[in-house]
């Protein structure tokens, strides 16, 4: 009886040995056994040099060379005909558009050109980038009043992209219109634009020297957005690029005065109204505006309170 148990024993008892063993070898097959450094070091310099040789050489389109008028014109018409194949296939994607235009724009077909790009404005009407790269094929080539349609028929069509407003009146800018730049200015608050087209607008005329100018768009734009972010803004632009301090505390104190409480009563508001003051040597007034944010926003009241909380 004792032996039939023995072998019962060692019966159950060898699975299970089979089973640790398992488990032990597998621990260490993931692990590495052999830490010793290996005999033949690589460099990163090797790698590098290795992966360079067993890059594929980049292929060169065939240059093709043409000897008289006529292989040109038949060069051109293959071209053309694989362009105008790649237009029917995909006509919405602006890219293939452009391409084609580019490529007669590059052999000095200008008309040609235009007409792709009228094409594809039929098809696609309403993408801002298509009308940008039509004006700057006719500015690239100095079309100066062809350029000035494209623009204007652009933010007539698609009048909330600012970029289209921008190469606009840079343009215009550009060529030393004022009148007419300032004339896409003003067609361009009509539509309330955001914070950025009123700056641009304000150093328009501080490049032009017309500071009385430059002033007036301002206080156009904090009546238009009367809130704490359009009066910093003001206030910041007056300081900075204008250089009129008693501007910029004038502008200060309206924010105070003229904006609603939820806007006026804003910390950052008297932060950087005692900052400024303080960058000018005022220091009493920025401790008078300290004291008068901390009895208005009850800030003493609060931290009170912390300290019987804590």
């Amino acid at each position: 009886q004792r032996k039939t148990q023995l072998t019962a024993q060692q019966a159950t008892s060898q699975p299970n040995n089979a089973n640790n063993n398992a488990t032990m070898s597998g621990r260490s097959s993931g692990q590495v056994k052999n830490r010793a450094p290996a005999p033949i070091q690589i460099s990163a310099e090797q790698i590098l040099r290795e992966a360079a040789e067993r890059q594929e050489q980049h292929q060169l389109d065939p240059v093709t060379k043409v000897h008289d008028a006529e292989e040109y014109q038949s060069y051109l018409r293959d071209r053309r005909t694989n362009f105008e194949k790649n237009i029917r296939y995909r006509r919405e994607q602006i890219g293939n558009w452009v391409k084609y235009a580019k490529f007669e724009e590059d052999n000095k077909e200008y008309e040609r050109a235009r007409s792709v790009f009228e094409r594809a404005l039929e098809i696609e009407h309403r993408s801002g980038e298509l009308w940008l790269r039509y004006a700057e094929f006719e500015m690239r080539n100095e079309f100066v009043n062809r350029a000035r349609n494209v623009l204007d028929r652009a933010v007539q069509i698609l009048p909330r992209i600012d970029f289209l407003w921008y190469k606009y009146v840079y343009m215009e800018e550009m060529v030393g219109d004022v009148p007419k730049c300032r004339a896409v200015f003003e067609r361009w608050m009509q539509w309330m634009p955001d914070d950025g087209a009123w700056l641009s607008y304000a150093r328009f005329e501080g490049r032009c020297h017309e500071t009385d100018r430059a002033e007036a768009v301002m206080r156009r734009y904090v009546n238009a957005y009367p809130s704490a972010r359009s009066f910093l803004k003001f206030a910041k632009w007056a300081e900075h690029e204008a250089k009129d301090v008693h501007l910029a505390r004038t502008v200060f104190e309206s924010a105070l005065v003229e904006l609603e409480p939820e806007e006026s009563r804003q910390a950052r508001v008297f932060k950087q109204f005692a900052s400024f003051e303080e960058r000018h040597g005022e220091y009493e007034r920025a401790r008078v505006i300290y004291k008068h944010a901390i009895k208005l926003l009850r800030l003493g009241e609060k931290a009170e309170l912390q300290k019987m909380q804590d």
